[in-house]
């Protein structure tokens, strides 16, 4: 780190200007397109803190870090203080675990992400020119709180390759998960996608749109300004049941969505299955630049397929429709395989404080990322596409 650069950590994003934070967030937007991603920029993690989402009881406690170069930001990274592991997606929870039961406190930790939100981005937020200094002393940074707090470690999870060659560099730990993406080959139509398929599986989804679409009302496709509060509110209902029976408890607040209606309905993309003019069910999508990001889902009716209906294939319709590369659909999920959405490596970077337990999570993550690496090459030659059809595109 150079004397020029200047570090502070904050108490709350609401001690950053807004176009403070986006300089060097989403320095893209600044024509007046859209961001590369949407979860980064500030209206996204201030919407989290003003909601209570994140912050008080939550177990995310937000402190930005911010370099400063001659008074002006040249990079910054959204820092948390975690009393525990949910809502990651990149779980350590068997750490934890371990090192617990070895007589050592892993809680609290840093984490450097988005909450609640497995998405791939820039974790290390810097200007052009400025990565590889603003990275360093962001990560150097880090790692100096949990030296002078005592701290277990610091966490970067969904970071995009290029940021884990430079902390891998740096003496970070490295570790490779994995996701199912959906990547638009030039297509025009769902039907360009379908004939990619093999005819077995051609054929079974276009049965299962037929099936899911038999649900009795209709599907609507709304953003924007079309997004009124009554359709937050019914999205609220299907947010508590998803959340109440996956996490025991909903991550985000009702507020938050009002926070999103406020500031970023058009970043939202929200997938509403009617009938007999109530909403039954919902799927609520970010979009970015160029990749829709499929985030929750819910409903308050039971129906076959519309599930995959609304979260896979109407997002792949709205993706085509508009041009956008990718559907990233979230974290986990086998079954996006058979309707066309194929595993991606993702990555994440880990400093462990103690000697010994990092060799042992080196090991770990070594054995772990050989493995991730095999899945993904055996997962994709057995997908739904045409035999050599994925190589032949790419």
């Amino acid at each position: 780190m150079t004397e020029a650069l200047e570090v502070t950590i904050h108490r709350s994003f609401a001690e950053i200007a807004a176009a403070d934070w986006d300089a060097v967030a989403c320095p893209e937007s600044t024509d007046g397109g859209r961001p590369i991603d949407p979860f980064t920029t500030y209206r996204f993690l201030s919407a989290l803190e003003r909601s209570g989402s994140t912050g008080g009881g939550s177990g995310w406690q937000a402190h930005p870090l911010v370099v400063r170069e001659n008074g002006q930001i040249i990079a910054a990274t959204p820092l948390y203080v975690k009393s525990h592991s949910q809502g990651e997606y990149i779980f350590d929870f068997n750490w934890a675990d371990a090192w617990q039961r070895a007589g050592g406190r892993y809680y609290p930790k840093l984490q450097i992400a988005v909450p609640f939100t497995p998405a791939t981005g820039r974790r290390f937020l810097t200007r052009a020119g400025k990565e590889i200094e603003g990275t360093a002393a962001l990560i150097d940074a880090a790692r100096q709180i949990v030296a002078n707090n005592r701290l277990s470690s610091v966490h970067v999870t969904f970071c995009t390759e290029a940021e884990a060659d430079r902390g891998e560099a740096m003496g970070l730990l490295r570790r490779t998960t994995q996701q199912y993406h959906w990547e638009n080959r030039g297509y025009d139509c769902y039907d360009d996608f379908l004939g990619d398929l093999s005819s077995r599986k051609r054929k079974a989804l276009r049965k299962e749109r037929a099936q899911a679409q038999a649900f009795g009302g209709t599907i609507r496709t709304l953003t924007g300004n079309q997004i009124e509060p009554r359709h937050w509110d019914a999205f609220w209902a299907f947010y508590q049941d998803t959340g109440s029976r996956k996490w025991g408890t909903p991550y985000l607040t009702r507020a938050f969505f009002d926070e999103i209606n406020a500031t970023m309905r058009d970043d939202a993309l929200l997938i509403l299955a009617e009938r007999n003019g109530r909403p039954v069910a919902g799927a609520l999508n970010f979009i970015g630049r160029d990749t829709l990001y499929g985030r929750y889902w819910g409903c308050i009716e039971d129906h076959p397929f519309l599930h995959f209906e609304l979260c896979y294939h109407q997002a792949i319709d709205w993706a085509i429709a508009n041009k956008l590369c990718r559907v990233e659909a979230g974290a986990q999920g086998e079954h996006k395989l058979a309707r066309g959405y194929l595993p991606v490596a993702c990555h994440s970077l880990h400093w462990i404080a103690d000697p010994g337990f990092r060799a042992a999570i080196e090991r770990y993550l070594d054995a772990e990322r050989s493995a991730v690496g095999e899945e993904i090459e055996v997962v994709t030659a057995f997908g739904p596409f045409r035999r050599g059809e994925v190589q032949e595109r790419d």
